[in-house]
């Protein structure tokens, strides 16, 4: 019998993109039940390219309220026992869906699935990187203690059941940068996860692209943070020290690299009483940047 698979594109503005990411829809393998895309109140040509697929997607238009809620939207709208999302600026390889539901009857305990990723340059198309280690064992402590390997990518590389999804509430509208990593944490923490070690997704570096917000990303992290030690389990309690430690130690890089220096060193600070350990990172910090500008 064939899987009913739901696939839910959220966009704002990226007319431009989203044509090639329905077109890798419609180019899977394994066809999905249905398209929605829910428009989050654009201003340029979207609903007009949207149309031009006819009445092969079902599309939402309604007033600007984050990626988050969009996707909650489209969810909403949908029938399908497995749900996956698409970035509109990013595009799918053919043999995504076919091959995370593979994953999944291999193994029915499993919550969600996602897949290896491709990163390029808008401008060139030339591939920038390779994400192909991807956990699944441990994935939600090592979400927790930015540890690898974890849940590749953005959005697009993931496939949840409806049940995951329901379970854990969807995705969180007050995390505009890190809702990802928030969203399959809780997965995570519920059911068992599966990887598919290829790069099916193809994700597309720009300069309009939300992980380029490190406040943002600061902002939304911390809110992951204050929710996942909100709990009695003892257990993940004991990694707060060490997971802040990381935390502020990648957002001391991230802050360098955006030449935050103030920014910079009041992360280091932070990283390195939370966790003294840090500092083995931090003393390796000038060569790793020398290494980066040769290449």
């Amino acid at each position: 019998m064939k899987p009913a698979i739901s696939v839910v594109i959220p966009t704002y503005n990226y007319g431009r993109f989203i044509s090639d990411a329905l077109e890798s829809v419609f180019l899977q393998t394994l066809e999905p039940t249905e398209v929605i895309v829910v428009d989050d109140g654009s201003e340029d040509e979207t609903e007009s390219v949207v149309a031009s697929f006819g009445g092969n997607v079902i599309y939402i238009r309604q007033e600007n309220r984050g990626v988050c809620n969009a996707r909650n939207t489209g969810v909403a709208r949908s029938s399908g026992e497995f749900i996956t999302f698409l970035d509109a600026d990013d595009f799918w390889e053919p043999s995504k869906l076919q091959r995370q539901i593979e994953r999944f009857e291999k193994d029915p305990e499993l919550g969600m699935v996602h897949c290896g990723m491709r990163e390029f340059d808008g401008e060139s198309g030339k591939t920038v990187a390779l994400h192909l280690e991807g956990g699944e064992e441990d994935v939600a402590d090592n979400l927790l203690l930015w540890n690898g390997p974890v849940v590749v990518g953005p959005g697009g590389t993931i496939m949840v059941k409806r049940l995951a999804f329901d379970k854990v509430g969807g995705f969180d509208p007050e995390i505009k940068v890190g809702e990802d990593w928030d969203f399959c944490y809780r997965i995570a923490r519920e059911f068992r996860v599966g990887f598919v070690p290829e790069p099916l997704v193809n994700y597309r570096r720009h300069e309009a692209s939300a992980h380029r917000n490190v406040k943002e990303m600061e902002r939304g992290m911390s809110r992951f943070y204050e929710k996942a030690f909100a709990t009695k389990d003892q257990r993940i309690l004991q990694m707060k020290r060490q997971a802040f430690g990381n935390f502020h130690r990648i957002l001391a890089g991230s802050y360098f690299r955006s030449r935050n220096y103030l920014s910079f060193s009041l992360h280091f600070a932070l990283s390195l009483l939370n966790d003294p350990r840090s500092i083995s990172y931090f003393a390796k910090f000038p060569l790793r940047r020398m290494q980066k500008a040769k290449k």
